[in-house]
């Protein structure tokens, strides 16, 4: 099996998610799809994409939720439904169950930045990373037989021949409500260490002990959503509770 850095890497890399930001446009998908079948992970295949039983390889995927509120309220009350955009990718994590059940070393984290990635030269397509990955962040490709996964860019960030403005995941540039952010959480001045404590950025299914390196800023509510008063943030309610307790019990079944 393949073992994880024994040192904790001096960078910490990863993304910040504003859940209250986000709009479900699907750009942050369609621009890491364009980006990696020409890149890093090329291609990302599709399965029959005009007919009846689409399919095929994203590393970010997007999904909406309607959330109601706990109670109907009093008639005339501003409680009302809303719609969350959830995007999902790989979270990066330092305890990462997808690299220790690697058994041809594909799968491994970067010790200079905390990356995961896959050396597809190594990988069997056993499919054991995608089984141990609680959030669902692998993806099989069938044309090539191996996994595949979010590399948070890497040949973006690290690439000298972009403008310094450009060397960020490309959902991160292409997210036309900033709801996306990139950055080193090691460092406390980063935008990504500051907007994780000022709005209570969650560790998603933190009680897994995995220890994510990506994190969700909780939609605000404009109006008693969950139980909250209006004008309270979701960041008030119960730890298993409000819109991300829900996701962390989804992600549990």
């Amino acid at each position: 099996m393949t073992s994880l850095p024994k040192q904790p890497s001096p960078q910490r890399l990863g993304l910040v998610i504003d859940l209250d930001t986000c709009v479900g446009c699907h750009a942050c998908a369609v621009s890491c799809k364009e980006w990696n079948t020409a890149g890093y992970h090329a291609p990302l295949p599709d399965q029959d994409p005009y007919g009846k039983d689409v399919d095929g390889v994203w590393l970010n995927r997007v999904h909406g939720f309607e959330t109601k509120p706990e109670t109907s309220g009093e008639p005339g009350s501003d409680q009302r439904e809303r719609t969350v955009y959830f995007p999902r990718s790989c979270l990066h994590c330092e305890d990462a169950p997808c690299v220790t059940v690697c058994p041809t070393g594909a799968s491994y984290k970067r010790s200079e930045d905390g990356i995961v990635l896959v050396e597809e030269d190594k990988c069997i397509g056993c499919k054991l990373c995608s089984w141990a990955c609680p959030y669902g962040a692998r993806e099989f490709d069938p044309d090539g037989g191996v996994m595949k996964k979010c590399t948070l860019c890497i040949d973006r960030i690290y690439n000298e021949n972009l403008e310094p403005e450009d060397r960020e995941p490309a959902c991160v540039n292409a997210c036309p409500a900033r709801a996306r952010h990139f950055g080193d959480f090691n460092d406390p001045a980063s935008n990504v260490a500051k907007l994780t404590a000022d709005r209570g950025g969650v560790e998603l299914l933190a009680e897994m002990g995995l220890k994510p390196t990506n994190r969700y800023l909780p939609p605000r509510a404009a109006a008693t959503v969950g139980g909250l008063a209006k004008g309270a943030s979701l960041d008030d309610a119960p730890a298993a509770g409000g819109f991300l307790g829900w996701i962390d019990n989804v992600l549990s079944r």
